[in-house]
């Protein structure tokens, strides 16, 4: 079952100004403060965080790090534990900070339900948004923890999720996930899709400067992948089918930017693949470089496997000018159909994703251009439309 966006887009650039609604004081419950190495959680966080006020809605904050946040940000967002805290003072250094803020709010804006589970009793009767971005005990399963882990942490989303009085969601993919896995009423569920900072995407250089800034070679088709290196995302079976793609392509590389416990076994399959010319794990790849390795690139490659609610990497990529092909999972789909159908590998398989990469880079498949990939990102994913989005929602519960 569907379920519709807050505000259809077209009336949405008609709204009224933020001056003439009234203002609402929002307290946020996040994981980190957006910076080098922080994921997709910590990035909504710090996007709505700073577009939220020009929408009439006052935005405290409170994080786990890093300490010095509140300098960073006027005080505006709080640190509520130190770096490399315990889980207990983390929960405990929560659960204060509420207390001390709530009283001055008109509502509560969860993130992660871990840190909202030791703050319901003291909610009362304060309205409570979850922003929910994935199903922590899902993604802790596929990544493959314990059983028992798993199901104490998604006894926690459950009971924390009952509490909720609005869902704001990334896609109808993760509105579904939400009721059938969690039993969240369709009534209290809005979608309100991913941002991108347009202004930090769209500078106007030419792919061959991109490439130049970053020492890639000018004379090759060159795919990025831009992820977590874990095992729901699918980078195994993309070096899999690099395999293929060499055969048709000789010339292609790929490079994978990112961190994480699969880097060592990609190392290894790369290498027993003949696959050193032709696929580049480049590790961290600092949060200023981004704009800049999406120009470069022909194509953005979203191969997820499992549990995906939105894909910011290929909203980024398409801001940058640059078109992503995705698999059809959880709610990378609604990213990109909408530009083109053939963005979307037919299944999640090897073969599958060789043979979509090698259509595009025969010219088999027909990519879109520079200026509609951005035009989309522009139409489809501003920052502000999802404040505005947001904003809306949490009118809902404080009319």
């Amino acid at each position: 079952m569907g379920v519709e966006t807050t505000v259809p887009i077209v009336a949405e650039r008609d709204a009224a100004s933020p001056a003439a609604l009234p203002d609402i004081r929002a307290l946020g419950i996040g994981m980190r403060w957006f910076g080098n190495g922080s994921g997709g959680l910590d990035r909504v966080f710090y996007d709505l965080a700073n577009a939220l006020p020009s929408q009439g809605v006052a935005v405290q904050g409170l994080v786990v790090q890093p300490a010095d946040v509140a300098a960073q940000t006027g005080g505006r967002i709080q640190a509520f534990a130190d770096d490399g805290a315990g889980l207990p003072s983390r929960l405990l250094g929560v659960r204060r900070a509420v207390r001390h803020y709530l009283r001055d709010v008109d509502l509560v804006a969860g993130h992660f339900a871990l840190y909202l589970a030791p703050v319901l009793g003291s909610l009362g009767d304060t309205p409570l948004v979850m922003h929910f971005l994935g199903p922590w005990a899902q993604e802790s399963g596929v990544e493959g923890q314990n059983r028992g882990a798993v199901f104490a942490k998604k006894a926690l989303e459950r009971v924390v999720y009952r509490r909720a009085d609005r869902f704001i969601v990334l896609s109808n993919a993760f509105a579904d996930l939400l009721m059938q896995e969690y039993g969240v009423p369709h009534g209290r569920i809005r979608i309100v899709p991913g941002s991108v900072d347009l202004d930090r995407f769209t500078d106007r250089f030419s792919k061959d400067a991109a490439r130049a800034a970053l020492r890639w070679p000018a004379d090759r088709p060159i795919l990025l992948s831009i992820r977590r290196l874990i095992a729901r995302v699918g980078l195994d079976r993309l070096v899999e089918a690099m395999k293929a793609v060499k055969q048709a392509v000789p010339e292609v590389l790929l490079c994978i930017a990112g961190r994480g416990p699969l880097e060592g076994a990609l190392r290894k399959q790369i290498a027993e693949a003949g696959l050193d010319d032709n696929v580049r794990l480049l590790g961290f790849l600092p949060d200023d470089d981004l704009p800049v390795a999406y120009r470069a690139a022909d194509i953005n490659v979203v191969p997820t496997a499992a549990l995906e609610g939105f894909g910011l990497t290929a909203a980024e990529a398409l801001a940058a000018g640059t078109p992503s092909m995705v698999t059809p999972v959880g709610g990378l789909p609604e990213v990109v159909s909408g530009l083109s159908s053939d963005l979307v590998f037919a299944s999640c398989k090897t073969d599958d994703l060789a043979a979509g990469i090698i259509a595009a880079l025969r010219g088999d498949t027909m990519l879109p251009s520079t200026a509609n990939c951005r035009a989309y990102a522009e139409t489809h994913f501003a920052t502000s439309l999802a404040a505005q989005r947001t904003a809306a929602v949490y009118r809902e519960l404080t009319a």
